[in-house]
C-alpha cells in the first residue's frame, strides 16, 4: 500500500478533485491487481464521488487493451491501497484521448494509398498536411466491426503556421484503427481543387491595426469579495465546492445560499453531462461529423490554461485541474478554473416623482468559468452566481468554423461560401446539462407552467384574461417535455414538503432561453445515438451510476443509451431527489463573417428563485457609486 500510494496527497474534503498522487496511485493500484500489459491504457481516473458520510476516499478508474480491445472499469479504495471492485463492459469503447490526436494523423500520413490520393491533388509536402482526429459513429461498414477508429479531416497549409483551416482537402479521409496503428480504408470521394486563399487571423500576420481603442481596466482596491478554501468557495452568501473531471470539465457541488440566518440548498451537483455537434451536409465525408466532444473525447482534458488579464479580468482565483494521460500519469492543466466577479449593471432602481427620491443598486455576479479547445474550436463554460439567487450558465462559442471545399460541379452543398472555394456548412451545437437539484431539500418535484389565454365568456368579457396552468410532472415519461412559445412555456422545481410565510412552495424556475429544436430524424446518427436531443427537459430520479445522457461510452456507442433507455422505466420523480436534464444549444447557419475567425455567440439557460424567498432578497445590498467613473 505504502508504495503505491507514494505522492497520494491526501485531501481536505471528500469532494476534492484527485491530486496528481492520487491519479498515479489509482493507476498503479489498478495496474497490480490486473495488469493487461504492453497495450494497457486509462481512459478515465477520477474521484468516486462519495454518496453518504464515508471518509474513504476512492477513484473510479476506466482501463482498456488495445491488443484486445476489452475494457473494464474499476474502484479503487485510495485510503486503504487496494481495489474494490473489477467491472467488463463488453463492447465499449473509450474515448478518444488527446495523447491520440498526432497519433492518427502520423498513422494516416504514413499510410501509402493515403500519400497517393493527397499526391493526385498535387501534395506532396506532408509537413503541411494536417490532419484532424474525428469520431466516426457507427455506419455499418463491414471493415470497420469490432474497430476502435477515428476518421480523419485533413487540411494544408501554403506555409508554416498558416492557418491549415482555410485548405480543407475536401472528399479525403482516413479511417483509422487507432488500437492497432493502421489505416483500415482510404475513402477518397474525387479531386476538388484546395481552395489557396489565405485566411490567417493570429497577431503575427496582422499588418495593421486598429486605432482608437483606449483601455478599460477592472480596479477592485480592496480585493475581491469572495473568499477560497481549498476548494470551497463562499461569495456574498453562496456557498459551494469546485469540481473537474476529464469528461465533464467543471463540476459545480453543494450550492446554496444564505436567507437570513439560514444557509438553503438550491443544487447538489451541477455540470455540462454531453453535447454533440451534427453536421447537415449529406455527402463525402461529412455525414460521419457528429461529435461528442464529452463522450468521445472528454471536454476537461482539452481545457485550456487562462491567462491573466486577457481570459480572466480583475481580481481572479485560479484552480489548477488534474487529468490522466493513457498512461496512468497525471497530468495538471495550470489556471484551467477561473474564479472572478464582474459588474453586470443596475440591480435594481425606482425614482418615485413624489418625493424626487431614487434608490438604485448595482448588481454583480460571481463567475467560474473554463475554456476548452476541441479541435478547431473553442467552448467557454460560464457559470454566474447573481445577487439575487439567479444562477446562470453562458456558454461562448468562438474559434474556427470547420471548413470544407465546394462540391464536384462547383457549388457550396448545405452551407455557405465563406472565402473563394470555401464553405461553412450548417451545422448545430446541442449541450445537456446535468442538475442534481436540492431546492430547499433533498426532495423536489417539477411543475410546468403554462400561461394561457381564458375562452371569452362571462368571467372574461373581454377576452383579455390570462391563467397559469401548473402541471406537476410526476413520472419520467410525463416529464419528457418540450418549450411551447405559444403557453411561454416554463418550468418549476419545487419542494412540495415546505411552504412559506406567504404560502408557497419554495422553488426555482428555469428559463430555457437557447432551448434548441433539432429537426434530426430518429433514425440518423444523432436521433440514435443522442437521444438526448428529442426533449428540452428530462427528469430522472437522481442515481450515481446514471450521469451520461447518451450512455457511458459514447464512441462508436449503440443507439438508445441514455436518457431514452433510462426513463422508459417511467419511474416516479416526485417528492425524491430529481435530476433535471436541460438540452439547449446554437443552430450555426454560418455566416461569411465567422471566418476566418468566429465572433464569440452565446447560449445558455437561467435558474430563477421563484417563491424561493418571500421578497427581494437584495434589499440589503448598500448603495455604491464608483470613484474611478468620470465625464468623459
Amino acid at each position: 500500500m505504502d508504495t503505491l500510494y507514494v505522492g497520494a496527497q491526501a485531501s481536505s474534503h471528500p469532494l476534492d478533485p484527485l491530486s496528481a498522487g492520487e491519479v498515479a496511485a489509482a493507476a498503479a493500484i489498478v495496474r497490480a491487481a490486473h495488469d493487461l500489459g504492453a497495450g494497457m491504457r486509462f481512459e478515465t481516473i477520477v474521484l468516486s464521488e462519495p454518496e453518504g458520510s464515508s471518509d474513504e476516499r476512492r477513484a473510479f478508474v476506466s482501463t482498456y487493451d488495445i491488443s484486445t480491445g476489452d475494457l473494464f472499469e474499476a474502484v479503487v479504495s485510495l485510503s486503504d491501497g487496494i481495489m474494490k471492485s473489477w467491472i467488463p463492459r463488453p463492447g465499449a469503447k473509450p474515448r478518444i484521448a488527446p495523447d491520440e490526436f498526432l497519433m492518427a494523423e502520423k498513422i494516416a500520413k504514413a499510410d501509402p494509398n493515403f500519400v497517393a490520393a493527397l499526391a493526385k491533388r498535387g501534395i506532396t509536402d506532408l509537413s503541411l498536411v494536417c490532419s484532424d482526429p474525428w469520431s466516426c459513429g457507427m455506419f455499418g461498414h463491414a471493415d470497420e466491426e469490432g474497430r476502435r477508429l477515428i476518421q480523419t479531416i485533413s487540411f494544408v497549409r501554403n506555409r508554416p503556421f498558416d492557418n491549415h483551416y482555410a485548405h480543407p482537402i475536401e472528399g479525403l479521409s482516413a479511417i483509422v484503427d487507432i488500437n492497432r496503428g493502421e489505416v483500415v480504408r482510404i475513402d477518397d470521394y474525387g479531386v476538388v481543387p484546395v481552395p489557396r486563399t489565405e485566411g490567417n487571423y493570429s497577431s503575427r500576420f496582422q499588418e495593421t491595426w486598429r486605432t482608437g481603442l483606449k483601455p478599460i481596466e477592472v480596479v477592485q482596491p480592496e480585493g475581491p469579495s469572495f473568499t477560497v478554501d481549498g476548494y470551497g468557495v463562499e461569495w456574498c452568501g453562496w456557498k459551494f465546492r469546485i469540481g473537474f473531471t476529464p469528461r465533464e470539465g467543471l463540476v459545480l457541488h453543494d450550492l446554496s445560499i444564505k436567507d437570513g440566518d439560514a444557509q438553503r440548498s438550491i443544487i447538489k451537483r451541477a455540470c455540462l453531462a454531453e453535447m454533440v455537434v451534427p453536421y447537415g451536409h449529406p455527402t463525402g465525408v461529412h455525414p460521419r461529423k457528429n461529435a461528442f466532444d464529452c463522450g468521445e473525447y472528454g471536454i476537461g482534458v482539452l481545457a485550456n490554461s487562462l491567462v491573466l488579464g486577457c481570459d480572466c479580468l480583475g481580481a481572479i482565483h485560479y484552480f489548477d485541474a488534474v487529468v490522466n494521460r493513457i498512461d496512468g500519469s497525471a497530468e495538471t492543466i495550470p489556471n484551467a478554473i477561473c474564479l472572478h466577479e464582474e459588474d453586470c449593471g443596475i440591480l435594481w432602481k425606482h425614482s418615485d416623482f413624489r418625493t424626487q427620491e431614487t434608490d438604485v443598486r448595482r448588481g454583480r455576479r460571481l463567475v467560474i468559468s473554463f475554456i476548452a479547445t476541441v479541435g478547431n474550436y473553442e467552448y467557454g463554460f460560464y457559470w454566474h452566481l447573481y445577487l439575487d439567487g439567479t444562477i446562470e450558465l453562458d456558454v461562448k462559442l468562438t474559434g474556427i468554423i470547420n471548413t470544407a471545399g465546394v462540391m464536384q460541379d462547383g457549388s457550396i452543398g448545405r452551407g455557405t461560401l465563406v472565402s473563394p472555394g470555401l464553405v461553412g456548412h450548417i451545422h448545430q451545437h446541442v449541450f445537456n446539462v446535468r442538475l442534481d437539484m436540492a431546492v430547499d431539500g433533498p426532495n423536489n418535484t417539477v411543475v410546468e407552467v403554462d400561461t394561457v389565454l381564458d375562452p371569452p365568456g362571462p368571467t372574461n368579457p373581454y377576452h383579455n384574461a390570462l391563467s397559469i396552468v401548473e402541471t406537476p410532472l410526476l413520472t419520467e415519461k410525463a416529464a419528457r417535455r418540450n418549450g411551447d412559445a405559444g403557453h411561454v412555456r416554463s418550468w418549476r422545481v419545487v419542494n412540495r414538503e415546505k411552504t412559506s410565510a406567504i404560502g408557497h412552495h419554495p422553488g426555482y424556475r428555469l428559463v430555457a432561453h437557447s432551448a434548441l429544436r433539432t429537426p434530426h430524424a430518429p433514425d440518423n446518427q444523432v436521433g440514435r445515438r443522442a437521444g438526448f436531443v428529442a426533449h428540452d427537459i428530462w427528469v430522472t430520479p437522481t442515481r450515481s451510476d446514471e450521469r451520461w445522457p447518451a450512455g457511458d461510452y459514447v464512441n462508436q456507442s449503440k443507439p438508445g443509451e441514455g436518457l431514452p433507455k433510462w426513463t422508459e422505466q417511467d419511474r416516479s420523480v416526485a417528492d425524491q431527489p430529481i435530476t433535471v436534464w436541460h438540452s439547449f444549444g446554437h443552430n450555426h447557419i454560418v455566416r461569411p463573417e465567422d471566418f476566418p475567425v468566429q465572433p464569440v455567440v452565446h447560449c445558455g439557460f437561467i435558474l430563477q428563485p421563484f417563491a424561493f424567498f418571500t421578497r427581494n432578497p437584495t434589499l440589503d445590498i448598500p448603495p455604491a457609486k464608483s470613484s474611478h467613473s468620470c465625464c468623459a
